[in-house]
């Protein structure tokens, strides 16, 4: 399991130089911490997502990077050169970092061409235009050369801030909520451009986002924050399946939630008894079930309980199912195919399976067995 709590750095493998190493790096806005003891490596050509609320610190750990902000602590370094740091500072157009907002930033005056080539002033100028062109074709974008943002829909423009962001051949991106501001389906369109022009130009990459499900889409890895702080670090199937505590747990996706005391090792539950690892006996402990977890079955299966559809919500190929259990005066949520799905008002038999349950220690005085989705 490839767990990181904050403070902990993961290492690339022997003799390869990260792209970016951030070691223990902390910022304050004047009495108020916004990151905190924050570690982060990145290898060449790695899409790795900083996840979290807003507030968390995510932008402002990119700022950090960037260069757009020094760090009150620790370092950073990039290509195994140190860049921030205790009597060091290099200044972002010194960095070779790839920096795209949401906003994206174009000048308005300027044709998409000079947009890209704007960036380029390290190049001869005869070269300039020819480098422009190709980072524009990378994104699908070369035949609007001569256009100027304004005749272009948003997901054209956002497509133009990444070739100025690719044109220099940076050696890491970063990309702060870069697709909030489209619709969904010029998202997912853009989304795919973006990540094809990013993987052909082999930069790590470090994208913020508050999507949980962008972030699985995009990242090999996650990397979640918390006030400030990263909390766990992994592939995304880890941090779905395996989450490092309640909080993380609850931010990917609605949960059915009960309370119990833990006893001889379980927690009982209108589901029978859960196993209850790392929570000792007479302590209270949260079970957490996913909505798509939740199995419709005969009422004599084991594991199993009697309800009854109160709601039934359609989405798409699927349907969220609210359910009143028989006994205990509980309401669940399930997501079930549609074409399983029962009538409003049937009565059904829900199950789940044992293993797949996540058990945290209880973070709240109710200690019963009462359930709620969040």
């Amino acid at each position: 399991m490839e767990t990181a709590l904050s403070g902990t750095v993961s290492q690339p493998a022997a003799g390869v130089t990260p792209r970016l190493a951030v070691s223990h790096v902390s910022y304050n806005y004047g009495a108020v911490p916004a990151v905190q003891d924050f570690s982060l490596v990145l290898a060449a050509g790695e899409f790795v997502c900083l996840l979290g609320p807003s507030g968390c610190g995510k932008s402002t750990a990119l700022r950090l990077i960037a260069g757009l902000e020094l760090p009150a602590h620790g370092q950073i370094f990039i290509n195994g050169v140190e860049v921030a740091g205790p009597g060091v500072f290099v200044p972002p157009e010194h960095r070779n970092v790839g920096l795209m907002f949401q906003d994206f930033a174009l000048f308005p005056h300027l044709t998409v061409l000079q947009n890209v080539t704007f960036g380029l002033t390290h190049l001869p100028k005869a070269v300039r235009a020819e480098v422009a062109i190709a980072a524009l074709e990378s994104v699908g974008m070369a035949r609007s050369a001569p256009l100027y943002p304004h005749t272009l829909s948003g997901g054209e423009q956002q497509r133009v801030a990444l070739a100025r962001a690719l044109a220099p051949r940076p050696s890491i991106m970063l990309l702060d909520e870069p697709f909030s501001g489209l619709d969904r389906h010029m998202r997912e369109e853009v989304r795919e451009h973006t990540v094809a022009a990013l993987a052909s130009s082999g930069a790590a990459v470090l994208i913020v986002t508050h999507d949980p499900e962008e972030a699985m889409l995009l990242g090999n890895r996650i990397a979640m924050m918390r006030a400030g702080r990263l909390v766990q670090i992994g592939p995304p199937e880890q941090l779905y399946f395996h989450p490092a505590d309640a909080e993380v747990a609850e931010f990917f996706s609605n949960i059915n939630r009960f309370h119990g005391i833990v006893k001889a090792g379980c927690v009982e539950t209108p589901f029978g008894k859960i196993t209850a690892p790392g929570v000792g006996d007479g302590a209270g402990a949260e079970i957490f079930v996913r909505p798509e977890q939740l199995q419709l079955c005969p009422s004599s299966s084991a594991n199993s309980a009697m309800a009854r559809v109160v709601r039934s919500i359609p989405l798409g190929p699927d349907r969220i199912l609210e359910l009143d259990l028989e006994e205990g005066n509980v309401r669940l949520r399930a997501r079930v195919p549609l074409h399983a799905a029962p009538a409003l008002g049937t009565a059904t038999g829900v199950r789940i399976d044992p293993a797949a349950a996540l058990v945290f220690p209880c973070r709240c005085g109710n200690e019963g067995k009462a359930a709620s989705h969040a």
